[in-house]
């Protein structure tokens, strides 16, 4: 067989890369001139690798040759079978031609055979079918007496005269239908007989688990019977699929009717436990919940120990036992939900969800032996997040009422002629930061029997809801701040509840830090968390610093005038404005010792600047009532030099005795005697302006 221009094209460039590997390879092992000296070695070496490699070639050949030859053989012997299994077919060709006639001419003997077989079939069942009434009636009455067995036996007995009699008739064609009628209605009372033993069966299973206990061996029969008529519908389509005949009735599926018979004898049950509504009982569903709880740990308790051993190992019983009470309860659950709760309803669904349902008191419990991994949710995610959204919600709509209600009390406080509430420190007070935080700790206290989660979510809620509270406590101050100043004999005990006030807000600073070191979870979304924190934090503070100017806005009412006469002529001829203004502001100071001494430091301070910028401004500033003092000479300017820095001594002076050492830090005073200073210093300034 002769080679193409191409493959030839192709051997020779493959000869040519050959010799040139060759040739390279030679060159590389006699590089040096020593190893001309091994030249023999070498070639010895490359002979017996290149009769290796041929011997390898031969047994790769002959191996390829072998099959070859055993496929041309085996080639041979199946041209040899086709031959003959075609002779085989001729022949058999020749011989069925004949059929056709014979199958003509056997006509009535296929006929004979035919009617042979139905009265074969009659003749059998003829004791059953002229005793139909009186078994029937036998049947009835096994069944109403409960020995079900007996009654069942009857029964197939019955079910197989019936379905062999149709059966024949089935073979005969379709055009028997009136004998096929007329067998039904013979046979009529078979299939309410079938009905009635069905219904008993169900009622059986209806109570599984109070039979179980009592009766086991009337469960035994039960089921019994049930799997006999499982296997006769496994028969009966399996000969349908044979002959094209399916009995009446079939498939029964009693197996299948059964068990949601179960399913519903527990439906029954958690639908009917509810004892009273919400009505009657606000804690209606507490205790539909702990009958719950009751009746299925006793009912899958008793699945896992008794029911086993009474169905069949196929049925899984105690498993299909715990998914039917499992689909039975989320549902009854969720149609709860669907109804509507209210208040603590929300706390008590969602602790029985997460908590009471897979914990040791139900599903976890030891008697059932459930690894804890397989306990599956009662509810979806989903379904958890939409109640814990409604939870909250309700909880933030409590918040909003419980808020209103206390600022109105709030109110109704500080417009009385009660002092304010004093605590063991003698500091004025009110109860607002008490009772909010009580309503934040029962909450967060709540909450954390659910879910950690829950306490996070309901922590920020608390903090959002104090901050909100904040802004409303504080327009409250404001209303209340300017209908004194409206009318300042209609709030007799302002100062005081305005004591009261600054006190609560470092109150609220307090007990938000109480919640947070007692709630905050580090990790939980920190960021957010702790920007509301702030937030909370910086509302109080800022109303206290608020409610603090209103505290001293009423003092400097009384005093504003004084501060007119400073740095004018009669200022200069020997004014008494400073001992005024120290005296009234004593007598006001008198009433502050019942802030906390944190609040009275901040009202001092305050206090201090607020004086301080007044002089100062005095000194400064023209105003339309009065006209600052011109002096005319340096012994003047020195004179009037001399007075303020006495005055300023007097004003820390007197600010030191109140406060203390606290007065005297970095005290403001300091500035207007450095002003003083000013005006003796230069010979040139000959005023002020």
């Amino acid at each position: 067989m002769s080679m193409s221009r191409e493959q030839a094209a192709e051997v020779a460039r493959l000869e040519a890369e050959a010799q040139a590997k060759a040739a390279k390879h030679v060159a590389n092992m006699l590089a040096r001139p020593d190893q001309l000296e091994k030249v023999h070695q070498l070639t010895w070496r490359v002979s017996r690798k290149k009769a290796s490699v041929e011997a390898m070639l031969k047994t790769a050949m002959q191996s390829q040759l072998d099959g070859v030859r055993t496929g041309l053989n085996q080639l041979e012997k199946a041209l040899l079978d086709i031959s003959d299994i075609k002779s085989c077919m001729v022949d058999m060709e020749d011989a069925l031609g004949g059929v056709g006639e014979y199958w003509d001419r056997l006509r009535e003997v296929r006929e004979e055979n035919l009617r042979h077989s139905q009265l074969a079939t009659a003749k059998e069942n003829l004791k059953h079918i002229f005793t139909v009434p009186e078994t029937v009636a036998k049947t009835e009455l096994w069944i109403e007496e409960g020995k079900l067995l007996a009654a069942h036996q009857s029964l197939v007995d019955l079910e197989n005269s019936r379905d062999d009699l149709l059966f024949e008739l089935h073979r005969l064609g379709h055009n028997n239908t009136r004998d096929r009628d007329l067998l039904k209605e013979y046979f009529e009372a078979v299939n309410d007989l079938s009905s009635k033993l069905e219904k008993q069966l169900g009622f059986t299973l209806l109570r599984t688990f109070a039979t179980v206990r009592k009766s086991p061996r009337e469960l035994v029969t039960a089921l019994r019977i049930i799997e006999r008529e499982e296997r006769s519908d496994e028969d009966c389509l399996a000969k349908q699929k044979q002959t094209g005949f399916l009995p009446p009735g079939r498939p029964k599926k009693w197996r299948e009717v059964c068990m949601d018979k179960l399913g519903q004898s527990v439906e029954q049950k958690m639908e009917g436990n509810q004892l009273e509504g919400r009505e009657e009982n606000k804690m209606w569903l507490v205790r539909h919940l702990e009958v719950i709880r009751m009746l299925m740990l006793e009912d899958l308790r008793v699945a896992k120990h008794h029911l086993v051993t009474v169905f069949p190992p196929r049925y899984n019983i105690a498993q299909h036992c715990i998914s039917l009470y499992h689909r039975v309860v989320a549902t009854r659950l969720q149609d709860i939900i669907e109804e509507g709760l209210e208040g603590q309803e929300y706390v008590s669904l969602l602790q029985w969800v997460l908590n009471t349902y897979p914990g040791p008191e139900l599903m976890g419990s030891t008697a059932l032996g459930l690894e804890k991994n397989l306990i599956p949710p009662l509810l979806t995610d989903a379904a958890v997040k939409r109640l814990t959204s409604s939870y909250l919600g309700n909880m933030r709509d409590n918040y909003t009422s419980w808020m209103t209600n206390t600022i109105r009390q709030e109110k109704e406080d500080w417009c009385s002629d009660r002092d304010p509430d004093m605590d063991f420190d003698g500091f004025f007070h009110t109860s607002s930061p008490v009772i909010i935080y009580q309503m934040v700790d029962e909450n967060l206290q709540v909450s954390n029997t659910i879910s950690p989660e829950l306490v996070y979510q309901v922590l920020l809620l608390c903090i959002e809801q104090v901050t909100k509270y904040g802004h409303m406590y504080k327009s409250a101050i404001q209303e209340y701040k300017a209908s004194y100043f409206r009318e300042r004999s209609s709030l007799s005990l302002f100062t005081r509840y305005m004591i009261a006030i600054i006190n609560n807000c470092d109150r609220f600073e307090v007990l938000s830090q109480e919640m947070k070191s007692r709630w905050w979870k580090p990790g939980h979304h920190d960021n957010d968390g702790a920007g509301k924190f702030e937030l909370l934090l910086k509302t109080f503070q800022e109303i206290r610093l608020e409610s603090v100017n209103y505290l001293l806005d009423e003092a400097f009412l009384d005093i504003e005038a004084y501060f007119s006469d400073l740095l004018t002529a009669k200022w200069q001829t020997g004014s008494q404005a400073i001992d005024t203004i120290c005296a009234t502001l004593n007598d006001y100071f008198e009433d502050y010792q019942f802030l906390k001494p944190t609040n009275f430091e901040l009202v001092i301070s305050c206090a201090q600047n607020r004086v301080a910028r007044k002089y100062i401004t005095a000194m400064l500033q023209n105003n339309l009532l009065r006209r600052k003092i011109t002096f005319t000479s340096q012994e003047e300017r020195k004179s009037a030099a001399v007075k303020i820095r006495t005055e300023a001594a007097q004003c820390k002076s007197f600010f030191k005795d109140v406060a203390g050492d606290m007065a005297d830090f970095d005290s403001p005073f300091d500035t207007v005697a450095t002003l003083g200073e000013v005006l003796s210093s230069d010979d040139e300034m000959l005023s002020l302006e």
